[in-house]
Protein backbone atom coordinates (compact mmCIF):
# COMPACT_ATOMS: atom_id res chain seq x y z
CA UNK A 1 0.00 0.00 0.00
CA UNK A 2 0.94 3.57 -0.89
CA UNK A 3 2.08 5.99 1.76
CA UNK A 4 -0.16 8.96 2.24
CA UNK A 5 0.67 12.70 1.36
CA UNK A 6 1.93 14.60 3.93
CA UNK A 7 0.86 18.01 5.55
CA UNK A 8 2.69 20.58 3.88
CA UNK A 9 2.86 24.56 3.72
CA UNK A 10 3.19 25.72 0.67
CA UNK A 11 6.74 27.11 1.32
CA UNK A 12 8.00 23.39 1.62
CA UNK A 13 6.01 22.20 -1.20
CA UNK A 14 7.60 25.12 -2.67
CA UNK A 15 11.25 24.18 -1.43
CA UNK A 16 10.73 20.23 -2.89
CA UNK A 17 9.63 21.28 -6.25
CA UNK A 18 12.14 23.86 -7.02
CA UNK A 19 15.25 21.60 -5.89
CA UNK A 20 17.32 20.52 -8.52
CA UNK A 21 16.20 17.21 -8.67
CA UNK A 22 12.75 18.07 -9.37
CA UNK A 23 13.52 20.64 -12.35
CA UNK A 24 11.10 23.57 -11.58
CA UNK A 25 12.15 26.99 -11.45
CA UNK A 26 9.71 30.00 -10.26
CA UNK A 27 8.93 31.65 -13.58
CA UNK A 28 6.09 34.23 -12.95
CA UNK A 29 4.88 35.47 -9.10
CA UNK A 30 1.59 37.47 -8.85
CA UNK A 31 1.97 40.79 -8.25
CA UNK A 32 0.77 40.56 -5.08
CA UNK A 33 3.08 37.75 -4.09
CA UNK A 34 -0.19 35.25 -3.32
CA UNK A 35 0.43 33.08 -5.94
CA UNK A 36 3.88 31.27 -7.65
CA UNK A 37 3.76 29.44 -11.22
CA UNK A 38 6.33 26.89 -11.39
CA UNK A 39 7.87 26.07 -15.30
CA UNK A 40 10.17 23.44 -16.06
CA UNK A 41 12.90 23.57 -18.52
CA UNK A 42 12.22 20.19 -19.88
CA UNK A 43 8.66 20.38 -20.85
CA UNK A 44 7.06 24.01 -21.38
CA UNK A 45 3.60 22.32 -21.00
CA UNK A 46 3.97 21.66 -17.57
CA UNK A 47 2.84 24.78 -15.35
CA UNK A 48 1.93 24.49 -11.27
CA UNK A 49 0.11 27.37 -9.33
CA UNK A 50 0.85 27.27 -5.78
CA UNK A 51 -1.41 29.91 -3.78
CA UNK A 52 1.38 31.16 -0.75
CA UNK A 53 -0.14 31.49 2.18
CA UNK A 54 0.65 30.39 6.14
CA UNK A 55 -1.78 27.46 6.26
CA UNK A 56 -1.24 23.55 5.15
CA UNK A 57 -2.02 22.63 1.93
CA UNK A 58 -5.04 20.37 2.29
CA UNK A 59 -4.23 17.41 0.56
CA UNK A 60 -6.65 17.31 -2.60
CA UNK A 61 -5.30 20.63 -3.34
CA UNK A 62 -1.81 18.65 -2.80
CA UNK A 63 -3.03 16.23 -4.99
CA UNK A 64 -4.01 18.75 -7.98
CA UNK A 65 -1.08 20.14 -7.93
CA UNK A 66 0.91 17.18 -7.92
CA UNK A 67 -1.12 16.20 -11.08
CA UNK A 68 -0.21 19.51 -13.16
CA UNK A 69 3.70 18.69 -12.17
CA UNK A 70 2.82 15.20 -13.47
CA UNK A 71 4.63 13.44 -10.55
CA UNK A 72 2.99 10.37 -8.78
CA UNK A 73 2.86 10.22 -5.67
CA UNK A 74 6.34 8.08 -4.90
CA UNK A 75 8.04 10.50 -7.06
CA UNK A 76 7.38 13.06 -4.78
CA UNK A 77 7.64 11.26 -1.59
CA UNK A 78 10.96 10.56 -3.42
CA UNK A 79 11.49 14.56 -3.63
CA UNK A 80 11.09 15.08 0.14
CA UNK A 81 13.87 13.30 1.49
Amino acid sequence: MSQKLPSLTPKQLLRALTRKRAGFYVCHTSSRGSHIHLCHPDDPTILVDIAMHAKTLKRGTLHNILRQAKLTRQEFLQLLR
